[in-house]
């Protein structure tokens, strides 16, 4: 149940039970108030018609010792004192009025039915008057509660809007309640965390920018060293800091979101191999650029094998099994959708365990592995920079799946990460949105789905 519901319904409730207590007040009142008008003008009346009798007039309005006198009236009189008394037990209500002469009881008693339709006749007003303003309330708790659940759903919006990165969003102030109360320190603290954020980022692409040089210096003096193990091993780490350098930029340039895809018709089925291969060929245990734990990862295990790859029904070590279910055209940035693939998959195999698929079905590329899964923060809160677990492949920074999924933002498809029920880790890119019109969705190679290593 939502807070305008909530509102609502607590207004129009606290308006029903108003009403409610006005109405048995107000009812009590007037039977009050009715009775003693009527007890008092009866019991006038019988202190005349006792003077009367006692004169010796007999006026003949008086009954003396009345058989159907009710029990308590008698019993008060016959103690000597004189009272008033209602009937209702029978089909017409009476008042009565008696008191002590001598040895006789003298009383009056007249029809009470007038005053019982005056408050019946009241009863309904009340009850009209309470609908009334039941649905009076009703309707101004509801539009009470609709300006406050548009603001606060406007502010939501907003904050949500900033979650995802809009650090320009901002929240209009109206009013000095306490809703422009909780606009006002949204806003402060987007301006502090768009600070911040700005601080590093800022921070991040300076100092790669500023290792860029000597590491290039780095990488070609490496090269230039005798062929010894040493050597391997130094031209080996030049090329994963370079690696990690360049991610690193790339991480900075999406974050600044001034990047633009150039986009072109391309076979969906020639981007999955060309990532597939390009995945193979950049790896090696523990290398990559975007070298990254259970957050990202772009390490691999090495090229496929296509000779080995064919001895037998299921993937061999370190090879990447590619299902096209529905291939297509699509219109996309061919390599932006290669740079997302490429990372899924090297994370995928340095950090899941085999079999590694590419699943390609209308639209759809689903990378899947069979190792542990995802973590849950990355499933809640999505890939975060320099945020990880470590995995299989050891811990990384968390570049790997924060690069695709700012590639993705730049090219406006989906990409989600889950973990299914049986077992592994799967990443979804959605690309439907940009499959052509035009384009033959045709079935794999082999009619209906074709595998490749």
């Amino acid at each position: 149940m939502g807070l305008r519901a909530k509102i609502g319904i607590a207004i129009s409730a606290t308006a029903a039970v108003v009403a409610v207590l006005v109405g048995v007040l107000v009812h009590h009142r007037t039977v009050n108030a009715q009775l003693d008008l009527a007890g008092h003008t009866l019991d006038s009346r019988l202190q005349t018609t006792v003077q009367d009798r006692a004169a010796g007039i007999d006026t003949g309005r008086g009954l003396i010792n009345p058989k159907d006198l009710p029990g308590p009236l008698r019993n008060l009189v016959e103690g000597g004192r004189r009272g008033i008394y209602l009937e209702l037990g029978g089909r017409t209500p009476y008042l009565w009025a008696a008191t002590k002469l001598g040895p006789d009881i003298v009383a009056l008693k007249r029809p009470y039915d007038r005053e019982q339709q005056t408050v019946r006749a009241l009863d309904r007003m009340l009850w009209v008057a309470g609908a009334a303003g039941t649905g009076l309330g009703c309707v101004v708790g509801l539009l009470v509660a609709h300006r406050l659940g548009r603001r606060l759903t406007a502010s939501a919006a907003t904050a949500q809007r900033i979650a995802e990165g809009d650090l320009g969003a901002r929240l209009p102030r109206t009013g000095n309640d306490e809703i422009a109360q909780l606009t006002a320190a949204v806003n402060t603290m987007a301006e502090a965390l768009a600070g911040r954020l700005r601080a590093e980022r800022d921070v991040t692409a300076n100092i790669a920018h500023e290792l860029r040089t000597p590491v290039a210096g780095l990488v070609t003096a490496a090269g230039l060293l005798p062929p010894s193990r040493p050597a391997e091993m130094v031209q080996e780490r030049a090329a994963r800091v370079r690696g990690l350098m360049e991610d690193v930029l790339e991480v900075a340039r999406l974050d600044a979101r001034t990047e633009e895809a150039d986009r072109e018709v391309r076979p969906l089925g020639e981007l999955v191999r060309r990532a597939v291969s390009a995945s193979g060929q950049a790896g090696g245990p523990g290398a990559g650029a975007g070298g990254a734990g259970a957050n990202g990862g772009a390490a691999g295990r090495g090229a496929p094998e296509p000779d080995r790859a064919a001895a037998g029904p299921g993937p061999v070590d370190g090879a990447v099994r590619v299902r096209v279910l529905a291939d297509g055209l699509v219109e996309t940035d061919p390599r932006r959708v290669e740079r997302i693939l490429v990372n899924l998959i090297s994370n995928a195999r340095r950090h899941g365990a085999e079999p590694v698929t590419v699943e390609v079905d209308g639209g759809l590329i689903r990378v899947r592995d069979a190792g542990p899964g995802f973590p849950e923060a990355l499933l809640a809160h999505g890939p975060q920079r320099f945020r990880t677990s470590g995995g299989r492949g050891g811990p990384g920074l968390g570049l790997g799946l924060t690069i695709a999924a700012g590639q993705a933002r730049v090219l406006g498809v989906g990409l989600c990460f889950a973990n299914p029920s049986a077992g592994g880790a799967q990443a979804t890119v959605d690309l439907r949105g940009a499959l052509c019109p035009e384009g033959d969705g045709g079935a794999g190679e082999t009619g209906g789905a074709a595998d490749e290593r």
